[in-house]
């Protein structure tokens, strides 16, 4: 692991990267995004804090276990002065976080169990498959790939 001596108080983006495990352009989109900020040499060039460090840390800590960016970005908005976050700032997120993750899961949850059942029947009926047609209300009524406007002339069988 690289290591980055005391006194050095900025890194470049080639440093973050090598110490976050986190890729340059995804250090660029980070930034893009506002989840981490950086200063401008006089040559143009960024330079970032040592907390940045940490911050990169929860975003991607964050983003494994699902959550998206822009909850990401929410989180750490509401952190005082934009400081870097704490294990107590994560613990009470991530707290926050578990009711949305348990839903996926039991979303997921329930797409591996159709996807059970439709291997089970083997039909992959476009009508009346529900993983190829989910929730379709439509489907009673009336069969094809979109909705036709309902109107009393015909088409023209093309």
């Amino acid at each position: 692991m690289h290591r980055i001596p005391e006194k050095i108080h900025e890194l470049t983006v080639g440093q973050l990267s090598a110490r976050s495990g986190a890729a340059v352009s995804a250090l660029h989109f980070y930034e893009s995004k506002g989840l981490i900020r950086s200063r401008r040499t006089s040559g143009n060039q960024r330079r970032y804090t040592r907390d940045t460090l940490r911050r990169v840390a929860f975003i991607r800590a964050a983003q494994r276990v699902g959550i998206p960016l822009a909850t990401i970005r929410e989180a750490l908005a509401e952190l005082p002065e934009e400081r870097t976050p704490t294990r107590d700032d994560w613990a009470r997120l991530s707290e926050a976080w578990r009711s949305e993750l348990d839903e996926r899961i039991r979303q997921l949850n329930r797409l591996r169990d159709h996807l059970t059942d439709c291997i089970g029947c083997g039909c992959l009926s476009l009508e009346s498959c529900v993983l190829s047609n989910p929730d379709d209300v439509f489907g009673e009524r009336r069969t094809g790939s979109r909705l036709m406007v309902e109107s009393g002339r015909k088409n023209s069988g093309g």
